[in-house]
This record gives structure tokens, sequence and C-alpha cells, in this order.
């Protein structure tokens, strides 16, 4: 990395760390980031993760996993369970969306991935979601993954974690193209749902809202 690339990614970790850097100075210690990857998909679970990052051991290219090449977040999801003090990643499966409706299942995946962590964290960051139900005080915040260094690193491991799996689903049911689209709603997946009828790992009430939508523009005449 060239002298100016290194500052540049200096000086973004630092812009990155200002709600790390003011809960330490409010006397919290193990400031753990929760965010979560697959709440929009037609296929898959959703995941959460939950990761307090070393300040002795700063990871550089920190970012919102969505803004970050496939290659880019391998990368990093290598450092953060390197070099993390702790990190966990959970998973809830889509007959549970289907039970409990995809933000509550999102919730649940959040809490169980704080129960995971090796080390109990004594703050929470979580990107834009209020937290009910946990023991750690809880700061939502607005564009948490492209604002703090912890939200970041629990964004990248959700969605590495999550794409690993969905490229896995891809080997057991075949035809529906889960390695490229990861699930999400594209025309290539429509088709195939189309063709071969939902899979196993589909989010029923996903595809049931679909039709609803489509079923009125047929009627139309």
């Amino acid at each position: 990395m060239s002298k100016d690339r290194l500052q540049r990614a200096k000086e973004q970790y630092d812009h990155m760390s200002v709600f790390e850097l003011k809960a330490g100075l409010q006397g919290f210690t193990w400031v753990a980031g929760i965010d979560e990857a697959g709440r929009g998909p037609l296929a898959g679970p959703v995941a959460a993760a939950a990761c307090i990052l070393d300040p002795a051991k700063p990871i550089f290219g920190l970012n919102d996993s969505k803004k970050l090449t496939p290659a880019g977040r391998k990368r990093l999801y290598i450092q953060i369970t390197e070099q993390a003090v702790a990190w966990s990643v959970a998973l809830v499966e889509p007959s549970v969306i289907d039970d409990i409706n995809i933000l509550q299942a999102t919730c649940l995946a959040m809490r169980q991935a704080i129960r995971l962590l090796p080390r109990r964290p004594d703050l929470l960051l979580i990107d834009a979601i209020r937290l009910d139900d946990v023991d750690q005080p809880v700061w939502p915040i607005v564009r948490g993954d492209a604002l703090s260094v912890s939200i970041a690193a629990a964004s990248i491991l959700a969605k590495v974690a999550r794409d690993r799996l969905m490229d896995e689903y891809d080997q057991t049911y075949p035809g529906y193209g889960f390695a490229q689209h990861k699930g999400y709603g594209t025309p290539a997946h429509y088709e195939a749902i189309i063709r071969l009828g939902p899979s196993p790992i589909h989010r029923q009430t996903f595809l049931r809202t679909l039709d609803e939508h489509r079923t009125p523009a047929k009627q139309k005449k």
C-alpha cells in the first residue's frame, strides 16, 4: 500500500472510530458492533454478527460491506477473525422468518450473536435497530456500518458468512443460481422459481407477498 493510500486508510479508520472513542471516554471497555446481512432476499437465512475490535490492532479498510468488493470483504474477514478481541455470527432460518417476520428474525439473530460472543460486551453499537431484551446499553446508529468500525466489521462478518452458506446451497439446490445472486430477487432468480418452484430455503411469506403484488396487475383488463 502506498504512503498516500495508507494515510487515507488511517484517516478513514480514525473518522469511523468516533463512537468507539466516545464509548471509551464514558467508561465502556468492551464495545461490540452488531449488524445483519440478508434481510431482503427471497431465500436463505438472515445473518447477524457481533464484533469487539482490539483498539491496539486497527484494521484499515473497514467499511459498509455493501461498499466493498467480494475480494475486499474476504480479505477483511480474515483480518477481523484473526485480530478481533471477540466475534460471532448467528443465522436464523427461513422457516423462522416465516413464523415471526423478518424484523423479529433479525433481532433474534442479533441477540444470538451477542450471546455467542466469547467475551461479554458492556455496550452495543447497532446499525439503526433498537434492540430490546438485552442486558447491555444500546446505541442505535443510523448508517452505522459506514460510521463505526465495530459495526462495519460486523457487517463484513455477517455478509461473508451468509454468502458462503448461499454458495453451499447452490450445490444442494442447483438451478436457482444461489451462488450468483445469494437469494436476492434478480430476474434470473424469479425465472428459476417459476420454472422449478420454491426450494426448501425460500421464504414462503416473501413469495406470497410477491404473488399478491402480481395478482392485481393480472386482473386488470
